[in-house]
């Protein structure tokens, strides 16, 4: 008997596997790349931009992305600002494997308990400096020029999808973007966990850093200034500031901002 392939249902299943497959593709690389037009992502993934278009259609009506305009730095083109796309809240959870609402308790416990406000700070600072002791050779390894990428490397390691770029016009510097954030829903809490880090950053990498943006605040992105030069430079426009450690550290921790990816 002459084999003609899978049954009408069985084709039916691969396609739509097939589907999920590519969009989740597609969501993955809104994580890891941050808020991307069609076009950036019909070249990541060697799609077609009109594939692109069909896989956001059903990732918005699931509510896992969310179209809006993207950001421009410096004089306006003429004609409509290219629409990005960008995880929704709910985007982030499918890839999100914390236990958070553990890690919420046992802070608010530690807050309420063993010495308020402080007692979680000294327990974010404690945490961060163990994690990124683990970078330490990495980072201290490689020129001070390098040493952004090489932290962006480590940090992609543990799951924060992290990029090093220069800095938009303006700034003098390098942006250290993180585009997950493990632990997100505790840090909307509990912001120590964002300043601790900002702080260690600035340790690790021997310089001022000033944080112009965090996923927990809303952004699409967790967004450092690394300023070369100066280590007392600060980037031309300045951020809102909604937060500030009590810690001397020489890390500038502003966790406002809007994303400028």
């Amino acid at each position: 008997m002459k084999n003609v392939g899978a049954t009408p249902a069985a084709a039916g299943e691969e396609l739509a596997t097939g589907e999920r497959s590519t969009r989740n593709r597609v969501a993955r690389s809104i994580l890891d790349h941050g808020p991307s037009t069609v076009a950036q992502l019909a070249e990541r993934l060697g799609l077609t931009q009109a594939a692109v278009r069909r896989h956001l259609d059903a990732l918005v009506a699931d509510d896992v992305v969310a179209p809006r305009e993207q950001r421009v730095y410096g004089a306006r083109s003429r004609g409509r600002p290219a629409k990005v796309f960008a995880l929704t809240d709910c985007g982030r959870d499918a890839f999100d494997q914390s236990y958070d609402r553990l890690a919420v308790d046992a802070l608010r416990w530690i807050e309420q308990n063993a010495g308020g406000e402080a007692a979680v700070a000294a327990f974010a600072r404690d945490r961060v400096e163990a994690q990124m002791e683990g970078y330490r050779e990495a980072v201290e390894s490689v020129p001070p020029q390098e040493r952004a990428a090489a932290l962006a490397k480590a940090l992609s390691a543990d799951g924060y999808a992290a990029t090093a770029r220069k800095a938009p016009a303006g700034q003098v510097g390098q942006q250290l973007c993180q585009h997950h954030c493990p632990v997100v829903h505790v840090a909307e809490r509990y912001p120590q966990l964002c300043e601790a880090e900002t702080e260690i950053f600035s340790r690790l990498l021997g310089t001022h850093v000033q944080r112009l943006a965090t996923i927990a605040h809303g952004d699409g992105v967790c967004t450092t200034f690394i300023p070369h030069g100066d280590p007392q430079q600060q980037p031309r426009t300045a951020p809102r500031s909604t937060t500030k450690t009590s810690s001397p550290a020489s890390a500038s921790v502003s966790t406002a901002g809007r994303n400028p990816a």
